[in-house]
């Protein structure tokens, strides 16, 4: 049986602007029916990537295969084959949902019927509303739903829950869920943890333009090796010895960000009273002690030293 291709091939992709190089040699693979997932923090080069990748912007060099196809050679069959959801979109406020989603349908050969986009999205109850009235939620949604006019193969949505309240953010992922679930394929960028760990079948884990580490959530998470995250915040000024749990039992790897320590341990039951002793040890003063599992925050904060919110 032949192979299907894979959804997305990005070989040696590069993209400078100026002196600031934005894309590094970056290699990225996504599988058919995957919704694969570019974490990393603002700046990290995730929306150059995208961009590149939805033909919005040239590659200085690399290579990028889409649904088998290229951009030189395949431009409008690839447009048929593709929904694209941006970082901002801009729709025109006077206009209905309705009638904004029958425009962008309008703009493909086949897809589905306009009612089945508004219900799939679930902004029934707004079909005849103005999109200047729909709240940030409402309008993402509207965002996808034009993204959906052509029944697309390979879905990219970039940030699609970036300033969104909690409530929004539930739903957008509720609506992910259900096209993941159609078998649609799906590259989603974000710079929330807990929206990768729900979302993605794997996750890249980007920064300063490459791709740092690449695998299942659970997989990146196990990789750090510890069953568990200690964070121990010791009161400010105080004279802290360099390598202060190096050698306390059950602490696998540390790191010191001002007055918070954050170990990596290999069981918490164990650790928190040898960490309690090598503070008595060191006559230090305790004022805050919080245990949790590891998450690609950890990942991420383990691989560059950084927190992924870090501007």
């Amino acid at each position: 049986m032949p192979v299907a291709p894979l959804a997305l091939e990005v070989h040696a992709l590069r993209k400078t602007f100026g002196n600031v190089v934005a894309v590094d040699g970056l290699d990225l693979e996504v599988q058919a029916g995957e919704c694969f997932g570019l974490l990393g923090p603002n700046g990290a080069g995730k929306t150059t990537t995208i961009e590149i990748c939805e033909g919005l912007q040239e590659p200085d060099s690399g290579d990028v295969l889409i649904l088998g196809q290229r951009w030189s050679s395949d431009e409008r069959a690839l447009r048929e084959r593709l929904g694209v959801q941006l970082q901002e979109t801009q729709f025109s406020e006077k206009v209905t949902v309705e009638e904004t989603i029958t425009l962008f349908r309008s703009f493909f050969r086949r897809g589905p019927v306009v009612d089945e986009i508004i219900r799939l999205v679930q902004l029934d109850e707004k079909r005849g509303a103005r999109v200047g009235t729909l709240s940030g939620g409402q309008k993402q949604r509207l965002s996808v739903a034009c993204a959906l006019a052509g029944d697309p193969e390979l879905l990219f949505l970039d940030e699609p829950t970036t300033g969104l309240d909690p409530q929004s953010r539930r739903q957008l992922w509720d609506l992910v869920e259900r096209l993941r679930a159609s078998g649609r394929s799906i590259v989603l960028t974000t710079h929330y943890m807990d929206e990768a760990e729900r979302l993605c079948d794997r996750v890249a884990i980007v920064d300063h333009g490459k791709v740092i580490a690449i695998d299942t959530p659970r997989g990146l998470i196990r990789a750090l090796g510890a069953e568990q995250v200690v964070e121990v915040e010791l009161a400010e000024g105080a004279a802290v010895p360099s390598g202060l749990f190096d050698t306390t039992a059950g602490v696998l790897g540390s790191r010191i960000d001002g007055p918070l320590w954050t170990l990596q341990v290999s069981a918490a039951h164990e650790a928190v009273p040898a960490v309690l002793r090598t503070l008595e040890s060191a006559q230090l003063s305790l004022t805050e002690l919080r245990t949790h599992t590891p998450t690609l925050e950890d990942v991420f904060v383990s691989l560059t030293g950084r927190h992924l919110r870090e501007q």
